[in-house]
């Protein structure tokens, strides 16, 4: 089945040093990109996380330190990867709880605000759980009848992925073939900050998805409580959850943030 899309769709994999979104570094990055006239395009590299990456990682993508000796970091790849995203939507599996925070905290870290806003998002996992409840190479071996080999590379899982979906619209009559319907059937709740911390309510306002203030506008609790915001700019939350608090914070005063 070719995919019906009006603008490319990017799919993406990471490997990476763990799954800490806010600390935990890429090692490796594939992105397949699926043009409207179904062209495919590559960009596959290791990278340099600058940090060790630790035996409990290396024992599940089998990369170690010595594999990225000589690869680019991620700010030698940064400018070039935003460009090939430009224009894009986005597809994973699992990638909005991780794949696209991960890739934003890097981005940020680098000074490179990639505008996340302006692409959709397709998560095949999602679409997987809510139609079967299996993993990667059960999904692979389910919708298209093969094995995963390589699994865990991240060219094969990218790959993959693109596969699985295309099987997942030709399986299911109820899915629509369409990037905006199945984005919407991807989302588990309407995220403003990636990492799911702030979600919309039904209004369209930014409410915390988490801790005492679960349900409440982040707005009002920042009038009410100032000091909630100086203690998550001050903890351990993605940069790109900070960013969008203080976005919401400088919104209160008046001030639009570009």
């Amino acid at each position: 089945m070719k995919l019906n899309l009006l603008r490319p769709l990017a799919f993406i994999d990471l490997e990476t040093t763990g799954i800490n979104v806010s600390s935990d570094r890429i090692v490796e990055i594939s992105v397949l990109k699926i043009s409207p006239n179904g062209k495919e395009e590559w960009m596959s590299t290791r990278v340099n996380p600058e940090m060790p990456i630790p035996a409990k990682s290396s024992a599940i993508h089998g990369i170690t330190d010595k594999d990225v000796v000589g690869s680019p970091t991620f700010k030698e790849i940064a400018k070039n990867l935003a460009a090939f995203l430009e224009g894009t939507d986005l597809a994973g599996y699992n990638a909005i709880k991780f794949d696209i925070p991960v890739l934003a905290e890097e981005f940020l870290r680098v000074n490179l605000d990639f505008n996340f806003r302006k692409h959709k998002y397709v998560d095949v996992q999602v679409i997987f759980y809510k139609k079967e409840q299996r993993t990667l190479s059960a999904a692979y071996q389910f919708y298209c009848m093969k094995e995963l080999e390589n699994a865990h590379s991240s060219k094969a899982d990218t790959l993959a992925t693109y596969e699985v979906l295309k099987a997942q619209l030709e399986r299911y009559d109820d899915l629509e073939n369409n990037i905006e319907k199945l984005a919407d059937f991807s989302s588990f709740n309407s995220i403003a900050d990636l990492a799911g911390r702030i979600i919309f309510d039904e209004n369209g306002i930014e409410i915390f998805n988490f801790g005492k203030h679960k349900g409440k506008a982040v707005e009002k609790v920042f009038m009410d409580e100032p000091s909630y915001y100086a203690w998550m700019m001050n903890g351990d939350f993605p940069l790109y959850t900070k960013k969008i608090i203080t976005e919401i914070k400088l919104r209160s005063f008046g001030k639009v943030q570009q």
